[in-house]
């Protein structure tokens, strides 16, 4: 990530906040109430201010996977810099103007965010995985379906064998009989949903590799992963609590992730889609008996 484009540290230490150990997490309470103060300190100073150490700071970004301090404070600047959004549930008999500004604004967010937020390490072992993979099974439940059957519906488009499930038992008896080799992505924005869990615990067990797309923070899915992209961890509002601002995030991540797989395999993509794209051409003709070759 470029150092123009960093931020979303506040964010990252208010969703890990709670889980950190102690003299960590009185660092992360210090910096989210004096921000603008702790980009210009040093370990030393923060541990200080904080009543704690600089060790205990090094230790904290370890815990927030970024590469030290300066890191850190680069992303708070960058969050300190960054033009705020107000985003408000909606009101009883809001007028259409103000809930398609709304709307907007929040998914504007929304996406921002969850890309701040991508690990391009992560993100590239996603890409190798599904590149080399033999088959793709993806798995959702809920809403989180969605997002599975659209990430099915574009990977398929570009020849890959792969697989959508939103049924636990379907789910399982698949990855059950799936090999080294085989990816089996796990989607759930909670990051606790038992059946996809589980259908992750399967994957492990026939070594398969698992990649879990979740919010961010530590969450019983992601530990189960072997590859973990994350999205925007923001709580729904009531009247989005439909899981709209969730599924487009996770949507976001999908389209990323293939797309960085479609550059790795451009003319063959190319191929791929244009084939597609011309066999649906012909679902509106009318049926005859002439034969039609795609190759």
């Amino acid at each position: 990530m470029s150092i123009e484009k960093m931020n979303s540290g506040l964010l990252i230490l208010a969703e890990m906040e709670a889980s950190l150990p102690p003299s960590e997490r009185k660092i992360a309470q210090y910096i989210l109430k004096h921000p603008a103060e702790a980009i210009k300190m040093t370990a030393i100073d923060i541990g200080k201010q904080s009543h704690t150490s600089s060790a205990a700071v090094i230790r904290l970004c370890k815990s927030l996977n970024l590469s030290g301090i300066q890191e850190l404070k680069l992303r708070i600047a960058g969050d300190l810099q960054s033009e705020k959004i107000d985003v408000r549930d909606i009101e009883p008999n809001e007028p259409l103007e103000s809930i398609i500004d709304k709307i907007t604004n929040h998914s504007m967010q929304i996406l921002r965010e969850t890309a701040d937020l991508i690990d391009q390490k992560e993100l590239k072992h996603a890409v190798d995985a599904i590149l080399n993979a033999k088959r793709i099974f993806f798995f959702g439940v809920g809403a989180s379906a969605i997002a599975a059957m659209d990430a099915y519906q574009k990977f398929v488009r570009i020849n890959k064998y792969c697989m959508f499930f939103t049924d636990t038992h379907l789910g399982a008896t698949a990855v059950v009989n799936a090999e080294e080799g085989d990816v089996v992505v796990g989607i759930s924005f909670s990051g606790e949903t038992h059946e996809v869990a589980k259908v992750l615990e399967i994957a492990n067990g026939v070594n398969a590799t698992t990649i879990s797309l979740t919010r961010y923070g530590n969450s019983l899915i992601a530990s189960l992963a072997d590859i973990c992209l994350y999205t925007s961890p923001k709580v729904e509002a009531t009247f989005r609590s439909g899981a709209t601002s969730s599924r487009l995030a996770q949507l976001h991540v999908l389209d990323i992730l293939f797309m960085c797989v479609a550059t790795s395999t451009y003319e063959e993509t190319i191929e791929y889609l244009d084939k597609t794209r011309t066999v649906i051409k012909t679902l509106h003709e009318k049926v005859g008996k002439r034969r039609i070759t795609y190759s």
